[in-house]
């Protein structure tokens, strides 16, 4: 077996004191790193031995738990050692700058050892004053003497006793009372100690991958009678929020809003915080520029910034286009080119930019014309170039026979001018048809007046859909 002692000073700042988490939620939090978790005196204690593998090793997860510390500005101590009491006796060393003995645990100095606290006086005048010799004096006489808990605690120590403890387990619904330091007069005073159980609350929540939709605090009354009025036991507010949520930073100061319009009947001595509703958590997206991904920012610079990082030819964006032909609805182009595009968009809270899939194109939202069918039979994605299909007999190919479903939606247009915009004439009867293993796909058929010529009929796949 192999054991983490963990400890938080206690530190007289009183803004630091506030934020510290409860023991349970501390102890809460280490259950993500090993379910066998429990406090031992005052050091938490990880045993780890069956789950150290998944985080690297010893040393990776010492440095994990020192990184990801759940108190803010507060220094993390750790130890570790073969049994929880070996573990437990270092980590006191360490926080009284004595140094490690060579042998351990025979050489260990007697006042790491709860057991041995109340005997020390004693033990010392006897010449004991480490671990080892107090193990070297006769067991019958040791138990008769000083109890068995010490002569217990030494077997675990050497390893002869099971070191066996009550796991900390995490509860289905938050609950947690802390007493006040003082008599509370007004209700925004309990907002001080409200801060440590809201603390132990988003633990609870990030463990349980919960998000808070509502949740009470109660405090009790330390009077039962006031100015001849019988007071109740208990006085209590309820805070709803109107989507789960685990930033606390929010739910602190919809309390703190609450307490403001609250006025206590008599002092209150205890405070309970407890969940009432909770949702699942899905979190928050993730952004290809954390740094970014902030609220209020505008679409236009965020898009300068990836534009500049990326490389303008990576960052395009869709410019519709008054045309018929389907691969020619829209273009795309650099967002910085279209900078007045994209910083209008913006200010109406319109659509992003985007980079078009090697190979294919997503078709851009336009005003369709009057007589054209509607959108929803069109597919929603278009290939690059329209691709010709085999023929068997007179019926298209593409992964096996294709069955029409949908059509003809005839379409004549490109015959005005010439160049880029015209010149380049298209009628075609569009259908919407079924291939064996490609599923529904968009097809069309060529109506040019070489094809009436020839009677040769070309069939192309222009879209697929979803």
């Amino acid at each position: 077996m192999h054991w983490i002692a963990l400890q938080w000073p206690v530190d007289p700042d009183v803004a630091q004191e506030a934020a510290m988490p409860t023991p349970e939620a501390l102890g809460w939090w280490a259950l993500r790193y090993t379910p066998h978790v429990t406090w031992l005196d005052e050091g938490l204690m990880l045993e780890v031995s069956a789950c150290e593998r998944l985080w690297g090793g010893r040393a990776q997860l010492m440095r994990q738990l020192l990184h990801e510390n759940p108190v803010a500005g507060t220094l993390l101590r750790g130890a570790q050692g073969a049994t929880s009491l070996e573990a437990l006796a270092r980590l006191r060393l360490f926080v009284r700058g004595e140094k490690r003995p060579a042998e351990i645990p025979a050489g260990l100095p007697l006042h790491t050892l709860s057991a041995a606290r109340d005997h020390l006086e004693l033990l010392a005048r006897m010449g004991c004053r480490t671990w080892g010799e107090v193990a070297a004096l006769p067991r019958g006489g040791l138990s008769r003497r000083f109890g068995a808990g010490l002569r217990n605690a030494l077997d675990v120590a050497w390893q002869q006793r099971p070191d066996s403890h009550a796991w900390l387990s995490l509860p289905d619904v938050f609950e947690q009372k802390l007493e006040l330091p003082a008599l509370a007069e007004n209700a925004s005073e309990l907002m001080w100690s409200a801060n440590r159980l809201l603390s132990a609350l988003q633990i609870w929540l990030r463990m349980r991958q919960r998000g808070a939709r509502a949740f009470e605090l109660q405090w009790t009354l330390d009077l039962r009678r006031f100015n001849g009025v019988d007071l109740p036991r208990h006085e209590q507010v309820v805070v709803r929020t109107a989507e789960p949520t685990q930033d606390m930073a929010h739910l602190r100061r919809l309390l703190s809003e609450k307490l403001a319009l609250t006025t206590l009947a008599a002092p209150a001595s205890w405070i309970r915080l407890r969940s009432l509703e909770t949702d699942p958590w899905g979190g928050a997206s993730a952004s290809f520029l954390p740094e970014d991904n902030r609220k209020g920012d505008k679409l236009h610079e965020m898009v300068e910034r990836l534009s500049a990082r990326l490389g303008p030819q990576q960052v395009l964006v869709a410019a519709p286009q008054a045309d018929h032909r389907a691969e020619r609805t829209q273009t795309w182009q650099p967002a910085l080119r279209r900078g007045s595009r994209v910083a209008a968009a913006s200010q109406k809270g319109q659509g992003a930019s985007a980079a078009p899939e090697p190979g294919r194109r997503p078709r851009a939202a336009t005003t369709p014309a009057p007589d054209r069918q509607p959108d929803a039979l069109y597919p929603g994605w278009l290939l690059r170039e329209p691709l010709r299909l085999e023929m068997d007999g007179e019926r298209p190919c593409n992964l096996g026979p294709l069955r029409k479903l949908v059509g003809p939606q005839r379409v004549e247009a490109g015959w005005w001018g010439s160049g880029e915009e015209g010149g380049h004439l298209a009628v075609r009867d569009y259908y919407i048809a079924e291939s064996p293993e490609a599923g529904l796909v968009w097809v069309f058929r060529e109506r040019s007046a070489a094809s009436f010529a020839t009677g040769e009929v070309r069939w192309y796949l222009q879209g697929l859909y979803a």
